[in-house]
């Protein structure tokens, strides 16, 4: 069959990859570099490290770098981090709060209505965007802005610009002394991805682990189940699978799923066939939780479902974490190529938001 085929052929991928999207998956490390590079100059106010929490107000892929971010520096982060996708902030936002705004496109209007809150409640705003309405608002009230110059993203589809929007993050919470990240073992990450991308490129077609699981989960809701430094990286892995291969997912965390949705699995029986649980697996996690990994999918497994463990190798937490999206890019992009659809254009979103608007 031609969908078998079409996934080791670069001409026959850009038959239906009609944006590039390929290109952002493919220059992730660029992303890194650059954003690191761009964003570790901007000058913030002295003040906006002094603040009792932090919180980010985004949606769809403008917010998956904060839950990337809340997970893998669990323990080291000294004040809360939360992200809000709404139009209202929480009711706790106060001067002593760092508020950042953060859409990709700068339109998003959950992020606009909760601009104009968050500047009555504190003076401490952060923009993150790559222009628009957003970008306007942070000039009128002169506040900072990362400004996402996006050279490395061919596609400009948000949910790709991943290594923009997690490490212009990152740097600007280095230079407000939120985490300790150096700029070695950002290099570091960047040559580790480049070197993995030739194990994932459509050019090799014996031992490719995202071929693998795209053929897996071909024609099947997919479970993805993680556990602490990684659960912001399977978020992301969702997300594409959504966007990108427009696949049906289920999101479940470790030790959580342990304690009810087991007892969720026999029926109904005649969707088992249909579903494939993903599960991600590292050495770094907590030593139960490593246990609970295979446990769980054994359970799963004994119900009837087909299972995949995703183990990460990488030696740090950070580079696990990019590990991880990595191939969840690479994954989602081949199921994508399997359904033989194009992986940028996202027809539901953009109709509801127009019916939407015809509501304003």
């Amino acid at each position: 069959m031609k969908h078998l085929t079409r996934i080791d052929s670069r001409e026959e991928i850009k038959k239906l990859d009609k944006s590039n999207v390929l290109g952002s998956i493919e220059a992730l490390p660029d992303q890194i570099q650059d954003a690191w590079t761009k964003a570790s100059q901007i000058k913030l106010p002295a003040d906006y490290s002094q603040v009792n929490n932090v919180v980010v107000m985004g949606m769809g892929g403008s917010a998956l770098s904060t839950h990337i971010i809340k997970h893998l520096y669990k323990k080291d982060l000294q004040l809360p981090l939360e992200v809000y996708n709404h139009y209202e902030i929480p009711g706790y936002v106060n001067q002593d709060s760092l508020v950042i705004l953060f859409s990709y496109s700068g339109n998003t209007e959950e992020v606009l209505e909760a601009a104009v809150e968050a500047s009555l409640k504190t003076k401490k705003i952060l923009v993150i965007t790559s222009g628009g309405k957003l970008k306007a608002f942070a000039q009128r009230q002169n506040f900072p802005i990362y400004l996402i110059d996006p050279i490395y993203n061919p596609s400009n589809q948000p949910r790709m610009a991943i290594g923009y929007t997690v490490f212009g993050q990152l740097a600007l919470f280095k230079t407000l002394g939120f985490i300790n990240l150096e700029t070695s073992q950002v290099e570091k990450l960047v040559q580790r991805l480049k070197d993995t991308a030739f194990k994932l490129a459509p050019e090799d077609k014996e031992n490719n682990t995202a071929k693998y699981l795209a053929y897996a989960a071909f024609q099947k809701i997919i479970v993805l189940v993680s556990a602490e430094h990684l659960r912001g990286a399977a978020h992301v892995f969702n997300n594409q699978l959504n966007e990108n291969a427009k696949n049906l997912t289920i999101e479940l965390a470790l030790p959580e799923m342990n304690h009810h949705y087991m007892e969720a699995l026999p029926f109904p029986k005649q969707t088992k066939e249909n579903v494939i649980f993903f599960f991600f697996q590292s050495k770094l996690y907590h030593p139960r939780v490593q246990v609970r990994v295979p446990l769980t999918n054994q359970v799963a497994e004994q119900e009837g479902y087909p299972t995949e463990i995703i183990s990460a190798t990488a030696p740090t937490k950070l580079e696990q974490v990019f590990e991880i999206i990595q191939l969840g890019a690479y994954t989602n992009f081949y199921l994508a190529m399997l359904h033989g659809i194009d992986p940028a254009p996202i027809p539901k979103v953009d109709f509801f938001k127009a019916q939407l608007a015809k509501f304003n």
